[in-house]
């Protein structure tokens, strides 16, 4: 009987005329994987425009304090990757770290814990410190940059900067400013391998040479004299040892020590020198540390850092006004909320603290030696922090508040000047009759109610400049979910026009030439559009970007549009009576496909929902099987374990604990796993359930290939618990293992290119070709995952070749192919159906469990640096993300493979369930576009952005690893169906 619908019908000759209609859309289809990748990146960067916009505006005056400074010059130390906690609390035997600081803290000067925001990484960290506000999220690409400056800072703003420190820092401030002496030390310092406090050291006896060699060079003894000088140290060595070691290791601990020496020694060096007692100094950090040493997301272990302030300006400590009680709570990183429990073991809860947010130190210090805060502060001056008298504390309050006012003002400008119907913020529509009112207050001496009104003012100047950050918010939002619908409906029609039998059943002879030949007036319609757009646009003065997202947006629905008749015949073809059913069968596989996209939405906050999710489907496909493969097949059993032991790791926690046995171990089990399946590879020849996995014929090109994959996974664990501790015992890296290591990873992602071409040795060879590169950059259980996945992956494989067998195609899927000329497939390929959708949905769910399995890969916290000490040591922040994103990907590889070799076991092209694929991770991208935050917990926050962009990004990096994995697969061979037949003859 003849098969027509998802099979498609008989062969038919291909004429000329349908190869370069082939060709035509083939050029078609490069064309559509370019607008996705252009569209995706466009929209990935609209969150910026929508909610978080530079906050740099240029044209504002700056506001000098009126009153005289109470200091002259300013002593910046800022100790990166310094938790709060480790710096407060004691050792194990009752000691506290820093002595001299807590000193200060009794004795001399005021304490606090700064909240910091993400991305907590260096660059926005020390911008928010120096410049006073916030780097947009995208800054975090920056953090490596010694690029000129590009804003306002309290460094511009003085008489002289001196500046000693990091090659990554220091240059973004000095670099390109006139009035700085400043050095550095070479990148090749930075050696993760040994103990990093001696960089502190190297900060510390530069400047305390410039001032030595100032007793006798009298014309830099008059430059360091003068007023408003800023004293800038940079002090990396907790952040390299926290990295290297972690942050409650002793070197870390050791750190902490050290800076508060340098600290002291900085102290008396100075008032050695000036003898003055006109100096202030900060003590505080851009950023903390988490327990795996990592640092980038808004967990309080990164966001709470240490303060000190003390010198001239500062006031003295006084009694805390409350006790709180501590009931085990850590501080919250809420941008209003500071007033949470300190610790008991800080021994510090008598004495008044005073926490503040990040940005709030510029004002600080900028008040400490009379400089304007620099123009784009959003930072509020703690006022806790000055003795000053009442009088004073206004000015400098007000100052701030018309530093404050000022870019409020000037936003406001910029947006009502290109506008075309500008609604201004109306609670600060009177803003002079404010301004008059609190410099009347002042002068008849009523401070207290002046110091109110300001402050009032200052939160409605804060308050306005969110306003004209969000203000074009409606319109973006609408523009940019529009283009995602747009897109999606475009990918539903290209797929169905291009990959199944469809539009050769709904489209009538006079149709047909319409897929090729557009009508003109709706792109001449849509051309229209769009320009009004752009002159709209640019009359309006809009960023580029803008007239790029109405652009994708039009050029889609024009494209849509431009489907009309295709639309118009599957609208008909869906109302007819007798297809009624297909509406239905329809409408379920997409409630089905929705509801699982949503629970993976879920996982991203919960990763539990995969351990429910592969136990229940463990048990589920296991019965499906049963009903036509016995249980002595051994397929439907280990479908039903291999998916068991996956749930079971996203229950681990997702601070991966350092196992170097573990890991070691691993080594064994994945050459277990390997020797299992080449067991199979050689004797299930003539099983009847294995028949579309192995093909007799193809050999591997490589004798004892199987062999040397083996010994180099068993090299691989031993050399992991040697190079790890040898590290650990000799601070250092035998130059030996490394070259070990780098050969042992490259030779094994070349020898599964040797191997036979069967889907069952293909996959063994690259299972057992990805795993010394795992290995050699894992640390714990993420190893025992990488062969659990594969497990998995095995039994997606069995659970399809299951169906081929349970099906029993009596015709040969290449032997169909459908009237449409519009079909895109290769030769041997099937037509796609419904039930097809099966396969990018479980896809996207092992896709997404690569993520989550060995941790939370989306925070930006998540990759662990110390894995890749086994291959370099000294810091190369390019080379290091470089390994760290490679290991992220080896999983990722995997699944592509297994994917790859199931559309051509099941005779799907494998473009088309890509598009399906990227239609469905579309899916979870508009939803996480709607939980983008921009309020609440900083941790929420960063989060928001993590998770959008990395759904969002799948488009490409989905395709890039498509193309590297293609080496790999695109020689797979399957048994042809003809071959089957006639052994199960």
């Amino acid at each position: 009987m003849q098969e027509h619908g998802i099979l498609g019908i008989k062969p038919r000759k291909q004429s000329a005329s349908r190869i370069r209609a082939r060709k035509w859309l083939k050029r078609r289809e490069i064309w559509l994987v370019a607008l996705g990748i252009t569209l995706h990146a466009v929209y990935m960067l609209s969150i910026f425009d929508i909610y978080f916009k530079s906050p740099i505006v240029h044209g504002m005056v700056p506001v000098p304090p009126r009153f005289t400074p109470p200091a002259k010059r300013l002593v910046l130390l800022v100790a990166d990757g310094l938790r709060a906690d480790k710096f407060f609390e004691p050792d194990s035997d009752g000691s506290y770290r820093a002595p001299f600081l807590r000193s200060v803290i009794k004795g001399q000067g005021r304490w606090g814990v700064s909240h910091a925001r993400p991305p907590t990484e260096s660059r926005p960290g020390h911008v928010a410190i120096i410049a006073g506000f916030y780097e947009d999220p995208s800054a975090v690409t920056k953090g490596w940059k010694a690029n000129p400056v590009e804003f306002d800072s309290v460094f511009n703003k003085s008489r002289h900067t001196f500046s000693y420190g990091s090659p990554d820092i220091v240059p973004i401030f000095c670099g390109a400013l006139p009035h700085s002496t400043w050095n550095t030390y070479p990148h090749e310092y930075e050696d993760f391998a040994t103990d990093a406090s001696f960089l502190d050291e190297w900060s510390f006896d530069q400047f305390e040479s410039i001032v030595n060699k100032s007793k006798v060079d009298h014309k830099l003894q008059k430059l360091i004299k003068q007023d408003q000088i800023v004293i800038f140290l940079h002090l990396l060595g907790c952040d390299s040892n926290g990295h290297a070691h972690r942050p409650y290791s002793d070197i870390y601990l050791n750190n902490v020590k050290v800076v508060d020496r340098i600290a002291e020694r900085v102290y008396n060096l100075l008032e050695n020198y000036f003898k003055d007692n006109q100096t202030a100094y900060i003590f505080t950090a851009d950023h903390g540390m988490s327990d795996k040493g990592s640092h980038g997301d808004g967990h309080w272990s990164v966001t709470d850092t240490p303060l000190v302030a003390w010198g001239a300006g500062i006031k003295h400590p006084r009694p805390a006004s409350y006790k709180h009680e501590n009931n085990g709570e850590r501080f919250v990183d809420e941008h209003d909320m500071h007033d949470t429990p300190t610790p008991n073991d800080w021994g510090l809860s008598k004495i008044e603290r005073v926490d503040v947010n990040q940005a709030d130190i510029a004002p600080l210090m900028s008040t400490l030696i009379g400089l304007p805060c620099p123009v784009n502060s959003v930072g509020s001056l703690p006022l806790d922090y000055f003795d000053l008298n009442k009088g004073n504390e206004v000015e400098a309050v007000l100052a701030n508040t018309k530093q404050i006012l000022n870019q409020f003002l000037r936003k406001s400008q910029l947006k009502q000047a290109s506008a075309f119907r500008f609604k201004p913020y109306e609670p600060l529509a009177h803003y002079m009759s404010l301004l008059d009112e609190i410099e009347s207050t002042i002068s008849i001496g009523n401070y207290e109610h002046a110091m109110k009104l300001s402050k009032d003012l200052r939160s409605l100047a804060l308050d306005g400049l969110h306003y004209f950050q969000t203000y074009d918010w409606f319109m973006l939002m609408s523009v940019i979910i529009f283009g995602y619908i747009g897109w999606m409906l475009y990918l539903i029609l290209h797929v169905l026009q291009s990959y199944t039998s469809l539009p050769g059943k709904i489209l009538k002879k006079d149709e047909v030439v319409f897929t090729k030949d557009r009508p003109l007036k709706v792109y001449l319609g849509g051309s229209i559009i769009m320009t009004s757009i752009f002159i709209l646009l640019y009359l309006q003065h809009s960023p580029p970007l803008y007239h790029a997202y109405f652009a994708t947006t039009v050029f889609l629905w024009t494209n849509i549009f431009g489907e009309y008749i295709f639309i118009r015949a599957l609208w008909r073809y869906f109302l007819q009576a007798k297809e009624a059913y297909h509406v239905i069968e329809l409408f379920v596989t997409g409630v089905v496909s929705i509801i699982i996209l949503e629970l993976l939405v879920r996982s991203f906050t919960e990763r539990i929902m995969y351990t429910w999710c592969f136990s229940i489907v463990g048990v589920v496909s296991s019965l499906y099987l049963f009903k036509s493969i016995p249980w002595k097949s051994g397929i439907p059993i280990f479908l039903w374990l291999s998916c068991w032991f996956l749930s079971v790791f996203t229950l681990m926690p997702a601070e991966i604990p350092d196992n170097t046995v573990l890991v070691s171990i691993s080594g064994l089990i994945i050459i277990v796993i390997g020797g299992f399946s080449r067991y199979l590879d050689m004797h299930t020849k003539d099983n009847k359930y294995w028949l579309y996995l192995i093909n007799r014929d193809s050999k591997p090109k490589f004798p004892m290939l199987f062999h040397l994959q083996a010994l180099l996974v068993g090299l691989s664990s031993v050399l992991v618990y040697l190079s790890t501790s040898h590290r650990t015992e000799k601070r250092e890296l035998l130059p030996l293992h490394q070259v070990m290591n780098w050969s042992i990873a490259g030779l094994s992602l070349v020898l599964p290119l040797f191997s036979a071409t069967d889907i069952l040795s293909r996959l063994t060879s690259i299972f057992l070709g990805f795993a010394p590169p795992f290995l050699l950059l894992s640390i714990g259980y993420e190893a025992v995952f990488y062969g659990a996945l594969g497990l998995a992956l095995f039994g997606w494989i069995l659970f399809e070749n299951a169906l081929l067998y349970v099906n029993k195609p009596n015709k040969s899927p290449n032997s169909f192919e459908t009237e449409n000329s519009n079909i895109i497939l290769d030769e041997g390929d099937r037509c796609l159906q419904l039930s097809d959708m099966r396969i990018p949905v479980v896809f996207l769910v092992f896709f997404n469990i690569a993520f989550f399995g060995t941790g939370n890969f989306a925070s930006i916290a998540s990759f662990e640096i110390s894995s890749v000490y086994r291959f370099i040591t000294i810091f190369s922040p390019f080379l290091m993300a470089a390994l760290l994103v490679f290991k992220l990907f080896i999983p990722f590889m995997l699944v592509i493979c297994a994917f790859s070799a199931i559309t051509k076991l099941v005779r799907v092209p494998r473009s088309g369930c890509y598009f399906l694929v990227i239609l469905c991770s579309d899916v979870m991208t508009i939803h996480f576009f709607f939980l983008v935050k921009n309020t609440g917990s900083w941790m929420e926050i960063g989060n928001s952005i993590s998770h959008f962009g990395i759904v969002s990004a799948q488009v490409v990096f989905v395709l890039l690893l498509f193309a590297i994995t293609s080496v790999y697969t695109k020689d797979i061979q399957t048994r042809s169906s003809k071959q089957v037949s006639h052994k199960t003859m």
